[in-house]
């Protein structure tokens, strides 16, 4: 027997209170299927505040009579029914037009508005038998009013078509001849979400070409689909035939699109080089997103087609190229078109001589690691991870075999921090001290997040150790005042779970004038190897620090300065940073 059931709440507020706590459709001879109800108060014209329920759930076969019969059977289950409280039927609707709606005592008729079209025909007439309770009923008796049809012909269709919007109308009358109408309903239901169209990030081409020169080529990324929240995804390129050495500029980074984004873009940089070597590719990849899926293409492939001619001789020697290149190497973008041509002109002013433009040319280099633009950015990403993480610990042999402290940050770390918090600066031009403070305040909010940090500074610290730390991180003895400030960051909280506190004091601590100039050199030092040679110290052909002990030395000697201590002088004419480029 399939079986109907619905959980009925019906609290008639009058001399006469009844609740209905359970109603059964059911047919006989029929298996079971689930019909849950909750609470829904229906108002009626007469009195307010009627609570009924409201039957849910679904069907899957033909509503059909007791076999061999056209008997249907309703079931209602009773529970405190006070005395002198009389319950009676008073309709059964099924969906369509009504007509006849009226409340009697006899059996009802119902007669269906032509058109409707619910599995049941047209013009059809039913008879329904009505209930009527036995004053002071016990709890939890069990009534039945049963109906048949009268109809020539008579078919239910799908179950879920019928009790999705079947009425069971009730009217109690209590002592005294008040009368409440309350129903079982199931109300039209409310409209099923449209789930949201999935939401990918793709290239917007799986193929990217661009001539070899000191340029750069645009990469788009499109998000297809829902746009209608915050989504992130990371980028980073890798070799194939093309190296990131000498050919382009490794990308690493992540794109945040905001609600409604729908598109972001981003430049790889393209070197110059005087090989005849063919059309050469490197990958560009997509991974890591958030609130988003990758779509496809995820990989694009750029092409770097060579030039028509290459010149007779390296071209890093020409002199607008040699400043390109600089800002490639150090400040990861294109240069803009003053700047070129003011550092272009820093070299050519010297006409042909030899030994002007070879100290012209160590000028300019050292102008890029001493510019606001890179103190500001690249400068700061390794301050930054100093005081947040201190030193590392290098093998050199220079002197003897020994360990000395190193800088920790690594050249792909600093690369991909320093496109991060330099993205959109270009130092003089409008606008610029915005851009670079937004920057840092979203790189260094971002960074104090990562796993690291939080490992290093959890949030249970107090203000005072937090600070304490960083500045021992920093190798720098704070002043009174410098300490306070950077405690009184935090207010007067107990721990430093405060993120933009934390963001601030790092800040405070990484931009300290003590530390900017004890790190200057060995940073100095370090951005060689980063900016000139695209590696760490100790990587290949290097085993260890060594190299990079040597030239600090000799730069500390020098008392910083970097003509006497001959250092970019050796790293612009060595054969490895000229082999970038050509021979």
């Amino acid at each position: 027997m399939k079986k109907f059931n619905t959980k009925l709440s019906s609290l008639i507020r009058s001399r006469a209170t009844l609740v209905l706590l359970g109603v059964m459709f059911g047919m006989v001879l029929c298996s079971a299927s689930a019909l849950v109800a909750d609470a829904h108060i229906i108002t009626t014209p007469s009195r307010p505040g009627v609570i009924a329920g409201r039957a849910t759930g679904s069907g899957g076969s033909d509503f059909v009579p007791v076999p061999g019969t056209n008997l249907f059977q309703l079931s209602f289950n009773i529970q405190n029914l006070l005395p002198d409280t009389t319950i009676t039927g008073v309709g059964f609707a099924f969906p369509g037009t009504l007509s006849g709606f009226n409340l009697v005592s006899g059996p009802l008729n119902f007669s269906f508005a032509s058109g409707v079209t619910n599995g049941f025909g047209t013009g059809q007439t039913f008879d329904f038998a009505v209930m009527a309770s036995t004053p002071g009923a016990g709890v939890g008796t069990n009534q039945r009013v049963t109906f048949v049809v009268t109809g020539p012909s008579f078919a239910f269709t799908n179950l879920e078509e019928i009790f999705d919007t079947v009425y069971v109308q009730f009217e109690a009358t209590g002592a005294g001849g008040v009368t409440e109408v309350g129903r079982a309903v199931r109300p039209t239901p409310a409209p099923t979400p449209t789930p949201a169209q999935n939401s990918v990030v793709q290239f917007n081409s799986s193929n990217y070409s661009v001539v070899e020169a000191c340029t750069s080529v645009t990469i788009t990324v499109n998000r297809v689909g829902d746009t209608s929240s915050a989504a992130s995804v990371n980028y980073s390129t890798s070799d194939v035939t093309a190296s990131e050495r000498s050919d382009y500029i490794t990308a690493i980074g992540t794109l945040r699109f905001t609600s409604g984004e729908a598109s972001k873009s981003f430049a790889v940089l393209i070197n110059d080089d005087f090989y005849v070597e063919g059309p050469e590719t490197f990958n560009v990849n997509l991974s890591n997103p958030s609130g988003v899926s990758l779509g496809g293409p995820a990989i694009a492939t750029v092409t770097i087609n060579d030039n028509p001619t290459e010149p007779a001789t390296n071209v890093i020697d020409d002199p607008q190229n040699f400043a390109c290149q600089h800002y490639h190497d150090f400040l990861n973008r294109q240069p803009d078109a003053s700047g070129l041509a003011f550092w272009t002109k820093e070299i050519t002013s010297c006409g042909a001589d030899q030994a002007c433009l070879a100290l012209k040319r160590l000028n300019v280099s050292a102008a890029f690691y001493s510019s606001i633009e890179f103190q500001q950015t690249g400068y700061l990403v390794e301050r930054l991870y100093k005081t947040a993480f201190g030193d590392a610990s290098g093998t050199s042999t220079f002197g003897g075999a020994h360990q000395l402290p190193v800088p920790i940050v690594r050249f792909k770390e600093l690369l991909a921090d320093t496109q991060q918090i330099g993205q959109g600066v270009v130092v003089g031009q409008t606008g610029w001290e915005t851009v670079l403070e937004n920057n840092k305040q979203g790189f260094t909010s971002e960074f104090l997040q990562r796993a690291r940090f939080t490992t290093a500074f959890p949030a249970s610290l107090t203000p005072a150790q937090f600070v304490d730390g960083l500045f021992a991180n920093a190798g720098v003895t704070p002043s009174t005042t410098e300490r306070n400030t950077a405690i009184a960051e935090f207010g007067a909280a107990t721990n430093t779970s405060d993120a933009a506190a934390r963001s601030r004091t790092l800040r405070d601590v990484a931009e300290n004038p003590t530390l900017n100039q004890q790190e200057f050199n060995r940073a100095f030092v370090l951005m060689e190897y980063f900016g000139y040679l695209r590696r760490n110290p100790n990587d290949a052909p290097d085993a260890d620090y060594t190299g990079y002990e040597f030239w600090l030395t000799k730069l500390n000697q020098s008392n910083g300065n970097f003509v006497n201590a001959e250092t970019v002088k050796a790293f612009i004419t060595s054969g490895e940073y000229r082999q970038r480029f050509g021979s």
